[in-house]
């Protein structure tokens, strides 16, 4: 009613964190007279105003980026548990009846075991005591509460050749060590899943930077039969960008191979080849671009 009466906007900003009640809750009152902003945990350089950020890359991803971690300075290990308590688990159940929690919650860890990876429902629904449909019903609902999210494959080129199965990351790479057992950088440094965990970080954070500048993110992975793999691809409009993702400190020549092979495919010689490392010093070679992670989100303004 008072929107009706004074239609000046910006003076009121309605926070929801699930998709589906926000979306719902416009439609059904505000249709046409809100501007709907997708928040993401904080973006490398936005942490730096909370105070000095580490230089390790392992302590940032595994601090993560959800605001209230630099802003109260909790135990981050104790917050991190009460979010997937009070949040995650509370959330997902008022959005879809899920009566079993203990299923719930060996469902979410898997789901975190399979970052950077091909989705397999069937897999995943077997692992976690459920079937198909219900594990792409759970993977939905942590979609919708801004937990994961699915990265899809590229189709710019036609053919039988390529996977056509999307992959899995999480939103906040802090939540994704908590849910791996993971409580130290010197634990991710030596972990198995270090190379996906630092994958999701660099992604997510290009896909902040998207979404922090009011666009939805046109990014994709490409995998064909062969084994031929590029970790990102940006896709939009001028920009077109080949990127791969290594989390350690040293640059070899076999880094740019996966990226050789892509560009030299019809229609892929003109992007631009990108290695994002665990490193600090950006690098110009012949095959390619040497970033170091502190300049994740620049590639997309550079």
């Amino acid at each position: 009613m008072i929107v009706d009466d004074d239609p000046t906007p910006g003076r009121f900003i309605l926070t929801g964190s699930r998709n589906f009640s926000v979306i719902e809750a416009v439609s059904q009152s505000l249709a046409g007279r809100t501007a709907i902003l997708e928040l993401m945990p904080l973006e490398l350089e936005e942490r730096g105003r909370f105070g000095q950020v580490s230089d390790d890359p392992f302590q940032v991803i595994l601090e993560g980026g959800y605001p209230a971690l630099f802003d109260r300075r909790p135990v981050l290990d104790d917050w991190l548990g009460a979010y997937v308590t009070t949040y995650i688990e509370r959330d997902a159940r008022q959005v879809l009846n899920i009566g079993n929690l203990l299923r719930f919650q060996t469902f979410l860890k898997l789901c975190a075991g399979r970052c950077g990876q091909l989705v397999n429902l069937s897999g995943l629904g077997a692992d976690a005591g459920i079937d198909h449909k219900t594990a792409q019903a759970w993977l939905s609902v942590l979609e919708a509460c801004y937990i994961a999210w699915r990265l899809p494959p590229w189709f710019g080129s036609v053919t039988k050749r390529l996977i056509k199965t999307p992959k899995l990351y999480f939103a906040d790479t802090g939540l994704l060590c908590h849910l791996l057992g993971i409580r130290t950088a010197q634990q991710l440094a030596s972990h198995p899943l270090r190379g996906p965990v630092f994958e999701n970080w660099v992604i997510s954070e290009l896909r902040k930077q998207r979404y922090n500048a009011g666009r939805h993110p046109e990014f994709h992975f490409y995998r064909d039969r062969k084994g031929l793999e590029v970790d990102l691809i940006v896709h939009e409009g001028w920009q077109q960008m080949a990127v791969e993702i290594k989390s350690s400190e040293t640059v070899t020549a076999g880094f740019f191979s996966g990226l050789q092979r892509f560009c030299a495919l019809p229609g892929f010689s003109e992007f631009r080849r990108v290695l994002v490392y665990g490193g600090d010093q950006g690098q110009q070679r012949t095959h390619g671009e040497v970033v170091p992670w502190t300049e994740t989100a620049r590639l997309l303004n550079s």
